[in-house]
């Protein structure tokens, strides 16, 4: 089937997502589904978690968060039957590519879409979801009474976040990088307590965040990004992202840390004040539960909550206008560049 796909080897001055023929290596097995692609989510690659997993790979699949209709089942898939409507995730290794007419999936990569669940929706939510879940149920234990400090609240990521916070009874305060953002954060109220726009001069988080928790500190953070060093050029690190002493101190005794930034150091006297204040820092990698089978059962419980929150109206997520196929390859390079704000998800 003809898909888009990344290419790693390609040089600087070549083109690196390419919309080709390809065909499955391995043929399906009794428990893979034939799924009718009708929406498909664009996500940034992973390309050193790929090269370190799959060092021989030359082309990548473009395209894992998908939703469809099961045309054929294979003879002992349990979960689903033909005509079922079914979202969720292909695996990191997967050698088909989302944006194709038609793809072959295991049956434990995907969860019933509710009827009242778009096929936009349910594509355009279900990763973000999962990051969401991930970090603030598995790794930071969220529950009610906590506060939740969500930077970068106005992401797709961001934007589920609060609300997921806000639907566990937490207080939530939320950065936003603009006045654009921060209009659109106040539309979220009341699941906002709090948004402190990161733009203006001379803005202190550690300041703001302890003033709203009356000095007690906050106890759940969910960082898009850290600037490491006080020497470090604002270029490389936009403004708005904040410093790791100030997440340091603006942590509550016993607090968690969840951050996105694969290669956080953080120095002696970073870890000695963590150790004071009995807190711990997680790091958040929503492809484990692809890269492990150890946890499948929990997996596909968090895809089936995402979409019932999805069809209760709990979930209102961060999507950009439908895009059609022909303009797939334009817009990943953006979304690769990380020059889109909001989830971009193409319908077939």
């Amino acid at each position: 089937m003809k898909g888009l796909y990344y290419q790693i080897t390609a040089k600087q001055d070549e083109e690196k997502f390419i919309f080709q023929e390809k065909e499955p290596v391995l043929p399906p097995s009794d428990y893979h589904v034939k799924l009718q692609v009708k929406a498909c989510a664009l996500s940034p690659i992973n390309t050193k978690l790929i090269s370190k997993f799959y060092p021989e790979r030359e082309f990548v699949a473009v395209g894992r968060e998908v939703a469809g209709t099961i045309l054929e089942v294979g003879s002992k898939v349990s979960f689903f039957h033909p005509d079922d409507e079914a979202a969720g995730i292909l695996p990191l290794g997967s050698e088909e590519s989302g944006l194709c007419e038609v793809v072959w999936v295991h049956e434990h990569h995907l969860v019933h879409k509710p009827e009242k669940v778009s096929w936009v929706e349910a594509a355009g939510s279900v990763r973000d979801g999962l990051c969401v879940y991930t970090a603030l149920h598995s790794l930071a234990h969220l529950a009610p009474g906590r506060s939740v400090l969500v930077l970068d609240g106005a992401s797709p990521f961001g934007t589920l976040a609060i609300q997921l916070s806000h639907h566990g009874g937490a207080t939530v305060i939320a950065t936003a990088n603009s006045e654009e953002d921060k209009q659109y954060l106040d539309k979220l109220r009341p699941g906002v307590a709090r948004v402190i726009d990161m733009s203006k001069s001379n803005i202190d988080l550690a300041e703001k965040c302890l003033e709203e928790t009356g000095g007690l500190g906050v106890d759940i953070v969910l960082d898009a990004g850290v600037i490491f060093y006080n020497t470090e050029d604002h270029v490389t690190k936009p403004k708005f992202q904040p410093h790791k002493h100030d997440i340091i101190t603006l942590l509550s005794v016993g607090g968690h840390w969840v951050t996105r930034e694969d290669n956080l150091q953080l120095d002696p006297p970073d870890s000695h004040s963590l150790f004071l204040k009995g807190a711990s820092l997680s790091f958040l990698n929503d492809e484990i539960w692809n890269l492990s089978n150890a946890h499948q059962g929990k997996y596909l419980h968090i895809l089936k909550d995402i979409m019932d929150k999805l069809s209760c109206g709990i979930f209102r997520p961060q999507l950009d206008e439908v895009i059609p196929l022909y303009e797939a390859k334009v817009l990943m390079e953006m979304v690769q560049q990380n020059e889109v704000r909001k989830r971009q998800v193409v319908q077939l």
